[in-house]
């Protein structure tokens, strides 16, 4: 990770993206470097937003069916080497515990990835018939992959997520289960979090190791790169054959259960971020921000501070009997203008502002973060304020998706042949999304990979448009799919 930045400037985000990205994580004070090289601190408002997500995000998986529990950060090395290619796609990123208590451990220990293997182990125990089944469990933790190129959020050795593993008693149910959870996330994404959301299967190249099939969602940062928001795996009976899980069908039949394991990240934050992120700072989803609404008081003489205190606590304290996650700025010996810079650098989305002219009139100023300057701003009865502050936020979390739909749509392109696929990804910056024919050879892929540096993330389910031939080999292709160069 790069050294910190000075914490006063942030680099405009159409002169450096990745600096911009990096300046705001820190100036908005969401997470820190840590001491261990690429690992992270998560300072109490980037925390705060994780956990306004993952409760929410708990909530809808729960209406599924799944429930949580929590399993080792410790897994055997000897259960990674079971499934063959899942040992395979993760061996480059393991961290692995050779000592404890000052001796050398009998079996190495692998510090969790994720947690197929050490999971798939106690479903061995626990499933003996279809009575059992489905079995769905989802925890909250931790995992450690050792990244050699690290991102605050985006890419760290150590990060925070939830991952979902069923078993069931048919294919047909299990991968019922895998789409519903791709659906869970969609929703979840543009409804909570304003991210639009390009959905699909991954390629044979992209998928999960061990997985049949991956669905996955996908978005379109500021930059023109996308970004990979959360997966959803069928993993068909691959792990159960490996760990031996078995159970009696209502015909006294001994099975394998058919399995899905899904999870999303602690880099939906990152997404956020670099969503719906401008050069004055964050902008956070109303439904995501710790504060919703700031109060700033302001005045200039003495005898005024009073009359707009006593006035800007009632509007604070009519905000929060709303239910509306609201603060009052009281700070001593900083001018409005610095309060207001600082409060839109941390993204809170509605500020209201009260002076001695405002308190005269029994009114309000209200300015909105997803619109700034005069057009952002109204004034509104101070006896309304909670009312009206409920509407705004309503409002801005729908214009946040909006504005960061349309930027997808403009930044989603369609070449119709390679070279112009070749213009639309050329150079350093991100290139958008090319929605292309592609006939799904890995040759064709991985030419385009290696020329253009795009790779595909996302086969989208919905293919009801007819055949026509590969943007790269002219070969018939049934399906379109989406590339991108992404983080």
């Amino acid at each position: 990770m790069a050294e910190k930045p000075d914490d006063k400037k942030i680099t405009p985000r159409g002169q450096d993206f990745a600096a911009w990205y990096n300046d705001l994580v820190l100036r908005a004070e969401l997470a820190d470097y840590s001491p261990v090289r690429g690992c992270i601190v998560f300072r109490p408002d980037g925390f705060a937003i994780w956990e306004a997500l993952r409760d929410e995000l708990d909530r809808r998986i729960k209406r599924t069916g799944a429930r949580n529990a929590y399993f080792p950060l410790f897994i055997p090395q000897s259960f990674l080497q079971k499934e063959a290619q899942h040992v395979e796609g993760f061996a480059p990123e393991v961290a692995v515990v050779t000592h404890g208590g000052g001796k050398e451990l009998e079996e190495p220990l692998i510090v969790r990835p994720t947690s197929e293997t050490i999971i798939n182990h106690m479903f061995a125990q626990w499933i003996h018939s279809h009575r059992d089944l489905p079995l769905m469990i989802n925890q909250w933790c931790n995992v450690v992959r050792w990244e050699m190129r690290t991102r605050i959020f985006l890419r760290t050795a150590e990060f925070l997520w939830q991952e979902g593993h069923t078993a069931h008693a048919t294919r047909e149910e299990a991968e019922r289960e895998t789409l519903t959870m791709l659906e869970v996330y969609r929703n979840f994404a543009e409804e909570f979090l304003a991210i639009p959301i390009a959905a699909g299967r991954k390629s044979a190249a992209e998928r999960f190791p061990g997985a049949e099939e991956t669905y996955t969602i996908e978005s379109l940062m500021g930059d023109g790169r996308a970004l990979q928001c959360g997966t959803s795996h069928f993993l068909g009976q691959n792990f159960s054959r490996a760990f031996e899980i078995r159970f009696l069908d209502e015909g006294n039949v001994m099975q394998h259960p058919w399995q899905t394991s899904w999870g999303v990240s602690t880099r939906l934050l990152g997404a956020i971020v670099m969503a719906h992120g401008d050069d004055q700072g964050l902008r956070l989803p109303p439904a995501v921000a710790s504060t919703q609404v700031v109060v700033v008081p302001i005045w200039r003489k003495a005898d005024e501070g009073d009359r707009v205190l006593t006035a800007a606590r009632t509007a604070m304290q009519a905000l929060e009997n709303a239910g509306l996650r609201a603060k009052l700025d009281e700070r001593d010996g900083v001018t409005p203008g610095f309060k207001f810079n600082d409060w839109e650098m941390r993204g809170v989305p509605l500020r209201v502002e009260i002076g001695p002219r405002d308190v005269a009139a029994g009114e309000v100023v209200m300015a909105r973060r997803d619109i700034l300057g005069p057009a952002g701003k109204s004034k509104v009865a101070i006896n309304e304020v909670a009312a009206r502050a409920a509407v705004l936020l309503s409002e801005i979390q729908k214009n946040l998706l909006a504005q960061a739909r349309a930027a997808m749509d403009a930044n989603t392109l369609r070449p119709s042949n390679y070279d112009q696929l070749q213009t639309q990804m050329a150079g350093e910056g991100g290139g958008g999304f090319a929605d292309i024919y592609w006939c799904g050879r890995a040759e064709c892929e991985t030419r385009i990979r290696d020329e253009t540096r795009a790779t595909c993330r996302a086969i989208p389910l919905d293919q009801s448009h007819p055949p026509d031939r590969c943007i790269v080999c002219a070969e018939p292709a049934p399906e379109r799919a989406l590339f991108a160069k992404a983080y």
